[in-house]
């Protein structure tokens, strides 16, 4: 049944947890009116009006402003647009509070210098198209003119962590470094003058090409694969690793077919053979890779170890074998196939 009768403030306010004042302010402000005021002054309201005080108390509560909920009740907006507003100021509230919280447990867990506590928050406090931007503008710097497919220099922008909602102090710590790091002269000149002394040959382009880096990753698979193995107690000499090893030397000859830009012959086959199931150290070839390793890994390691931190994955140091050994690929490899 209806409820038609007209309520009397005070019983207006106990109904809705709104005091007395509260709501002679919204009347004046404009945002419920009294149903009906007597000759007297006496304000009074329905059961629909004192729904809608409800309402705005709840509104209130929720952060909104008295320009929102009087759009809202005018039907200017609707309930879903208003709460979708108030819910993005309401988390970005309490991503503030988390940096907030990180800055300060890191704080109490290792001291930290004074001047180095503004840095902290500004830097943990940033939106992720903040650090997104500071990230892309190192990568863009650092690739400006580089003759590669457009795809490789995508591809290197993606290297970025993603700090989490609520960082651990070691994670807040490795962003602080990152950030100071990518923004440091020398380190930007470093890397910049890296790559570009890798890429000088004219057919850059084509072995940064999308097609070459995926078979480039089908090989690291292949690698990982045969890296399993070993470390899984397969023997060299077993059918299952000779298989893994074949896969793994036709996976390199197609890779060694891009940069040459014609298949390998037999004779270059058979060179590639030999040059895996009976390793030189001493090689040029292998005097090479391990220089371009070396030199990565000096320029970039910190840049990838401070990332897998962020992001909680691995480490470098816990991925640089990504392959089997030299020995456990010769083996294999110098296995009769009817073994």
């Amino acid at each position: 049944m209806n409820d038609n009768r007209l309520y009397p403030i005070g019983d207006a306010a106990r109904r809705t947890g709104l005091s007395v004042s509260a709501i002679r302010f919204y009347a004046d402000a404009g945002v419920i009116a009294p149903t009906r005021q007597t000759d007297g002054g006496h304000r009074l309201y329905d059961i629909d009006a004192i729904a809608r005080l409800e309402l705005v108390r709840t509104l209130r509560d929720l952060g909104a402003g008295l320009d929102d909920i009087r759009g809202l009740l005018a039907e200017e907006t609707s309930l879903h647009d208003l709460a979708e507003t108030h819910l993005q100021v309401v988390e970005r509230h309490l991503r503030d509070l988390r940096a907030r919280r990180a800055v300060l447990r890191t704080i109490v867990n290792q001291p930290t210098a004074t001047e180095r506590v503004s840095l902290m928050h500004s830097l943990v406090s940033m939106s992720d198209d903040s650090r997104n931007q500071l990230l892309d503008e190192f990568w863009s710097e650092v690739t400006e003119g580089l003759t590669v497919h457009p795809a490789y220099v995508e591809r290197l922008h993606r290297m970025r962590p993603q700090l989490p909602e609520d960082p651990t102090t070691e994670q807040l710590q490795a962003w602080i470094q990152l950030a100071d790091l990518v923004q440091d002269d020398a380190f930007r000149d470093s890397v910049r003058q890296f790559f570009h002394a890798c890429f000088t040959s004219p057919k850059s382009v084509d072995l940064t090409a999308p097609g070459r880096l995926a078979r480039m990753e089908e090989h690291g698979q292949l690698e990982e694969l045969a890296r399993e193995a070993e470390r899984s107690g397969l023997s060299p000499e077993s059918p299952q690793a000779r298989e893994i090893a074949e896969r793994v030397l036709a996976s390199l000859a197609d890779l060694t077919a891009d940069a040459t830009g014609a298949p390998l012959d037999e004779q270059a086959l058979a060179d590639l053979r030999r040059s895996m199931t009976h390793p030189d150290p001493s090689c040029a070839a292998s005097q090479f890779a391990e220089r371009f390793a070396s030199e990565f890994t000096g320029l970039l390691g910190t840049y990838l170890s401070l990332m897998a931190t962020i992001n909680g994955s691995p480490r470098p140091d816990e991925w640089e074998d990504t392959g089997a050994s030299e020995e456990w690929m010769a083996a294999a490899l110098r296995t009769p196939a009817d073994a």
